[in-house]
């Protein structure tokens, strides 16, 4: 087990949480060579060869490196005095940069994007995949595909056009929706997003548009994810096949039949919803009503899916609003779950790690501490097993492993 090459890490001791729902277990080495984890062992080792980095984790809790599922990098920059284009490409791609380590030091190792502005998250994405930056790993969309009636459709006319530094790209036509999925997927992002209406009332996006979304953007080995709090847009999303569904607050009993019979996994984001509800500054009262009728609504879905069987995914949906401060509330879903649909800390570290992995196109090589799993590995100070918000508060992070690399906790 032991080796002397400088690039082997190997974690020592602590209680091991290894992200595949099995009880923790007392840790004798985890061993991490080329990226990736070499061997995990119950047994500790009498000693390590000169040049193995050892960390010991002694007391201390090790699971595997956190997945927010539902993250904008670059989609709200506000607007800071002294910046006179905060909406530019430029300014974008900076204030995108600084979230990065928020995030990662919160020890969410991997988010993933649907949708931002430009192509700054496939750049930054880029960045720290060369390491030029330092960052989560990132599986990320470009703008938001929308039809008119869209969420991110915000035209002051109906005859105009959206402008080039918004959040969604308008596309009227089938013909619109195929041609803009052959732009970004050439462009290099991993996933499309498309995006029905803001709050599901009315469907704008229609069977035909999203199965032709579905059929070129996996063409070209992209996903698709799609924001649908309707009805029938959830019901149509599965029966095109998109990859995961956002939401589905008003979904019916006979639409998440479709959902369950076609295997798609759903991701509610429950967190934005109640923290702009209890948090957000200046959001309207008539918005906060709207906000928690609407996140009733959810729970009762999202609880006769679960009943249903089908997978559920966890993320924040972080970023879209000065309140969903990037670094802050990544852990709160998992609480959330555990609250309001009946889930064990344990069951929703699983979700948080394992089962998230599918949003990162990563399913079965990332989230859980096994043997040939991509070294993404947490030091803990507290149980999550027992007490699931130790996930959502940063200050019990000990280590932070990402791609077999320690990480600098402090700020520089």
């Amino acid at each position: 087990m032991g080796s002397n090459a400088e690039d082997v890490l190997v974690i020592a001791n602590g209680t091991l949480i290894d992200g595949t729902g099995a009880r923790p277990r007392p840790n004798g080495a985890i061993v991490v060579r080329d990226k990736k984890i070499a061997e995990v062992s119950g047994a500790a080792s009498p000693g390590w060869d000169d040049g193995a980095t050892v960390i010991d984790a002694s007391g201390k809790f090790i699971i595997p490196g956190l997945i927010d599922g539902h993250v904008h990098l670059s989609m709200y920059q506000g607007a800071p005095p002294g910046i006179s284009n905060p909406g530019s490409a430029e300014f974008c791609t900076l204030r995108a940069a600084q979230n990065l380590m928020p995030i990662l030091r919160a020890g969410f190792t991997s988010v993933s994007v649907p949708g931002g502005k430009w192509f700054v998250d496939v750049t930054l994405r880029d960045a720290v995949n060369a390491g030029v930056l330092q960052g989560p790993r990132i599986f990320c969309a470009g703008r938001a595909l929308t039809p008119p009636g869209g969420i991110f459709d915000n035209r002051a006319a109906e005859e105009g056009d959206l402008p080039d530094d918004a959040t969604g790209v308008l596309c009227r036509t089938v013909s619109d929706f195929v041609a803009e999925t052959r732009r970004q997927c050439e462009r290099g992002v991993d996933m499309i997003k498309i995006a029905d209406s803001r709050w599901g009332d009315e469907q704008t996006m229609p069977l035909a548009a999203i199965s032709a979304v579905v059929e070129e953007a996996h063409k070209h080995g992209a996903k698709v994810s799609i924001h649908s709090r309707g009805s029938g847009s959830t019901r149509d999303a599965a029966l095109a096949g998109v990859d995961w569904i956002f939401h589905a607050d008003l979904a019916s009993e006979a639409d998440l039949d479709v959902v369950a019979a076609s295997g798609i996994p759903i991701m509610p984001a429950f967190a934005q919803g109640e923290i702009w509800a209890e948090h957000g500054i200046g959001v309207a009262q008539g918005m906060r009503e709207r906000l928690k009728s609407q996140l009733a609504i959810n729970i009762e879905t999202i609880a006769a899916a679960k009943a249903r069987g089908i997978r559920l995914l966890l993320g924040t949906d972080s970023g879209n609003a000065a309140v969903m401060t990037p670094g802050k509330w990544h852990g709160y879903e998992a609480a959330f779950f555990v609250k309001h649909l009946g889930y064990t800390p344990l069951e929703v570290i699983k979700l948080q790690t394992r089962e998230n992995a599918v949003a990162m196109g990563l399913e079965g090589k990332l989230g859980t501490i096994e043997p040939g799993m991509i070294a993404d590995i947490l030091v803990l100070d507290a149980d999550p097993s027992e007490d699931v918000a130790v996930l959502g508060d940063p200050s019990h992070v000990r280590a932070i492993i990402k791609d077999g690399n320690p990480v600098e906790l402090t700020s520089a």
